[in-house]
Order: structure tokens, then sequence, then C-alpha cells
């Protein structure tokens, strides 16, 4: 019996007029399995990602959140969730661009008003937009001032996912005067952007870089809206971008964890079926080798247990984006505690296993052809970008004073 390689949230239909959950669940796979192809082979080339992207976009995954009525796929964001873990198994790089690029283009609809969003997203899903950037706080974010009817942007971002492959770019910013940070729409091709390849050892194909943005014109509809924490700005039902953005990177960990161990499953059993090819070492690597068993059952179990809280916490989120409004703070409190229990568990199994599934395959498993390797790079990667200290702080922090967690959104 494999790992199942799919979430099970609770049933929820998507958009009535869109293809359903079952067609997007199969095009992902689909999706999945192509890039299964020279998963390695790419990741060791470490071009940009155009053909990537290209590939998405032909398979309609790129618009798959816009509401069908606007031209898009019409799905919900269990639909998206289990898209992203499909895609994760096979190249975590790619689904760490399509899960940035969702998280980003619903920031439209999130921190915007219904009106402009529903033009932005309109024109997502006509022109194809691949979406990058990101959201999350810095030391020295870019300065967005008044100038004339409408705005220039400022400044630097340190890191963010896509850019270098982006459409359209979603960055923070923070009015000058006020300090307020707002969301603002960016169009990459303006002579007065300038964007640096990121030199990383892991998730070298998520096309990330940073961004310098020198007297960059924005216009007011550009401006999507306020990413304050303060409770008086940001509605419980807002606040749920913390989570979900949680959620994305739960995502990302388990087909991280699923993936590796598929994989080193399937290789184990392949060399071991031609022995005049199989050199043993520690252990044996054998599939009928006790030391092996136990320690695939041990990673299985650990990664098992990581998406039964990931489901409990799909549940939640799926539950508060239902009450829209009515959501009150306790309960968004409750869900985003869910959320940062789910990916602290994810984030120990995606850790576990990439490492340790090297261990079980032995010495060939530092073969570049093989590619294990690049399931531990990215793992260790994205687990810097969000350590797991911090979701354990939150969770306990929660647990002994009742503090709500922290609004956190990704970079």
């Amino acid at each position: 019996m494999g790992l199942a390689p799919m979430p099970s949230p609770p049933a929820s239909a998507s958009d009535p007029f869109g293809p359903g959950r079952a067609h997007w669940l199969r095009v992902a796979q689909e999706t999945a399995d192509d890039l299964a192809t020279d998963a390695a082979a790419r990741e060791h080339a470490g071009k940009l990602t155009f053909d990537e992207v290209s590939r998405l976009r032909e398979s309609g995954l790129l618009t798959l959140l816009i509401p069908a009525e606007l031209g898009g796929g019409g799905a919900d964001w269990p639909t998206a969730f289990a898209v992203v873990r499909a895609i994760a198994a096979t190249d975590a790089a790619i689904a760490q661009l399509l899960a940035s690029h969702y998280f980003l283009s619903w920031g439209a609809r999130c921190f915007t008003e219904p009106e402009l969003a529903a033009r932005i997203e309109q024109r997502s899903a006509a022109e194809q937009w691949c979406w990058g950037g990101g959201f999350a706080p810095q030391d020295f974010p870019p300065t967005l001032a008044r100038k004339g009817k409408g705005y220039v942007l400022e400044g630097r971002q340190s890191y963010a996912t896509r850019v270098l492959v982006a459409d359209r770019l979603a960055v923070r910013a923070e009015r000058a005067g006020s300090g307020e940070p707002v969301a603002v729409l960016v169009d990459p091709t303006h002579r007065g952007v300038r964007i640096d390849e990121a030199d990383t050892f892991g998730q070298r194909l998520a096309a990330g870089g940073g961004v310098e943005f020198n007297a960059v014109p924005i216009s007011a509809q550009d401006v999507l809206g306020s990413l304050t924490a303060d409770d008086d700005v940001l509605s419980p039902s807002a606040a749920l971008a913390s989570p979900i953005g949680r959620l994305l990177s739960v995502q990302l960990l388990l087909g991280l964890a699923e993936g590796v161990l598929a994989e080193a499953r399937e290789y184990c059993r392949a060399a071991h079926a031609s022995p005049s090819s199989w050199s043993p070492s520690w252990p044996d690597g054998s599939p009928q080798d006790p030391h092996v068993q136990a320690t695939y059952g041990e990673l299985t179990v650990l990664t098992r247990s990581a998406a039964a809280l990931t489901d409990q916490a799909l549940a939640a989120v799926h539950g508060g984006l239902a009450r829209g409004e009515d959501l009150s703070y306790d309960e968004y409190a409750d869900i985003s505690v869910h959320a940062a229990m789910a990916e602290a568990a994810a984030s120990k199994a995606a850790q576990e296993s990439t490492s340790r599934a090297l261990d079980v395959v032995g010495s060939r498993s530092a073969s570049a052809r093989l590619g294990l390797d690049r399931f531990w790079r990215n793992a260790r990667t994205h687990t810097l970008h969000r350590p797991v200290a911090h979701q354990f702080r939150d969770v306990g922090d929660y647990f002994l004073n009742g503090a709500h967690p922290p609004f956190v959104l990704p970079a």
C-alpha cells in the first residue's frame, strides 16, 4: 500500500459552472507525472522555468481559483491545496511557484474591494497571468509615495518567489508618512523594475530573487488594499489569509515527504530485483531487511500523522471560509492554531523523510543522476524560510496563555 497522494479535506463543491474537483485532481496528477519524467535533470540544469510555467498555463492550473464567471477554473481552496500537494511530490519548486501564485492572485479578492478585485481577476484569467512577489514583512520594505493622481514605488524586496517568470508582481509596501503596509500590483516589465536571481542550494526552480523598484509609477487601482494586522482594519475572515498561507506550505512539505518515500521505495525495489546491479550499503537496502522496513514504517507513520493533522486544519479553514463575515476572532485563532500544528508536523515529516530516505537507499543516493538529494535540499531550503520553532512557539503560547497566533503572510 502506497502513501496517499492527496489530502482528504471535507467535501465541498466547486463553482457549479467550473469543471469540478475531479477534473482538477486529474489534471494535477497528469501535470505531476509530466514533470516527473525529467525532474532531476531540470533541477540539475537550473534553467529559468518558463517552460514549466507554460505547462501550468496550458493545463489551466494558473486560473484554478478564479471564479468561472470571470473566466477561471471556479475551484475552491481544498482543491487548490490538493493540486499543490500532488505536484510537490515530484517537483517541489514548481509546486511552490504554483502555491505562491495561488495565494497572491487570490489576495486580490481578499484584500481589495470586490469590484476592483473582479476586474483584476478577469484580466488575470484572460491573459493567463503568473503572479510573483510576496506579502511577508521586511526590515526595509519598498515605499509607496503619492505623486499626482497616482503613486510611485521605491525600494527593494529582498526575496520573493516566481519573480523571474512572473507576468505580474504583488508586493508589500509601506505608505510614505503613515507606514501602513499595503499590497501593490506591479508590471515587472517596467524599466524601473530590476530583478536579481537568488542563489539558493534548494528550490532552485522556484524562480526566486530580489526586486529593485526605481521610481515605478503605480496607479490608484494597482494599490490592492491594506495588509495591516490591526483588528480595526483586518476582519477575521480576511485574517484567514494567514492560515491559508500556512496550509500551502503544509501541502508543499507533505508532497516532499510522500514524494521522496515513494521514489526511494521504487528505486530500492527495482535495484534489489537486479542482484547483479545491487551493491549493499548501510542498511542493506533490501525491502526484506528489518532495518529498512522499520525506517520506512517510522517515516510513513510520521508523514501520515502530519497528514491527519492537516486534514483537521483543512476542515477548520473550510469552515471558517464558509462562515465568512460571521467568523469571530476567537474562531479565527483556533483555525490558525490548527494550521500551525499541521505546519509543524509536516515540517518534521519532510525533514526526517528527505534525509533518512537517503540512508536506506545507501551510497547510491549520492548520484546526481538519481536526483534524490533534490528532495532534501528543497525541504531544507523551505524550512529555513519557515522555521518549525516558530510554529511550536505559536501553538505553545496559545495553549498556555490563550494568545492568538500572529498574522503571518508568506514571502
